[in-house]
């Protein structure tokens, strides 16, 4: 699995024309699953994002996590993530976990994080055409991959 995390100020995902959600200060988590991807890849995301640190706190230091700020989260499917671009000028997502299959991963991976932060995490809907906007706050953004855990 892999994803983008974007500290931000609030975002939302549109789609047909149709807000879905928006959400204030936290985390926009972009989510690609790959082919090789299994649970436990759900669970250790799911707890470092839950304590990732890169919050201020009252000197400015990025101490805080999510949790602590009591900031909202918005995960949107992105099976671009795992593009291969070695070759040619278009992109190949033969990596990218099949939908039927990615499906079951994405739901788990945000009820796991749900559980964890103890509030509702909002979402598009899985395989959607998104319009997605956000204002990065910082900016920060964080890319995780459960295939480089160290």
């Amino acid at each position: 699995m892999r994803v983008v995390i974007q500290r931000v100020s609030n975002a939302s995902v549109t789609i047909e024309g149709d807000e879905k959600s928006a959400i204030g200060p936290g985390f926009v988590i972009l989510l690609g699953i790959e082919t090789t991807d299994v649970e436990e890849d759900a669970d250790w995301l799911c707890k470092k994002i839950a304590r990732l640190r890169v919050f201020s706190d009252e000197v400015g230091l990025m101490n805080k996590d999510i949790h602590e700020t009591k900031g909202e989260v918005l995960v949107i499917s992105q099976f671009t993530l795992h593009a291969l671009y070695a070759k040619g000028n278009r992109p190949s997502f033969i990596r990218a976990s099949r939908p039927e299959e990615a499906v079951t991963l994405y739901e788990s991976f945000i009820s796991k994080l749900s559980e964890l932060l103890g509030k509702p995490i909002a979402t598009g809907i899985f395989g959607a055409d998104m319009k997605v906007a956000l204002v990065n706050d910082g900016p920060v953004t964080i890319i995780m991959d459960t295939k480089n855990k160290e």
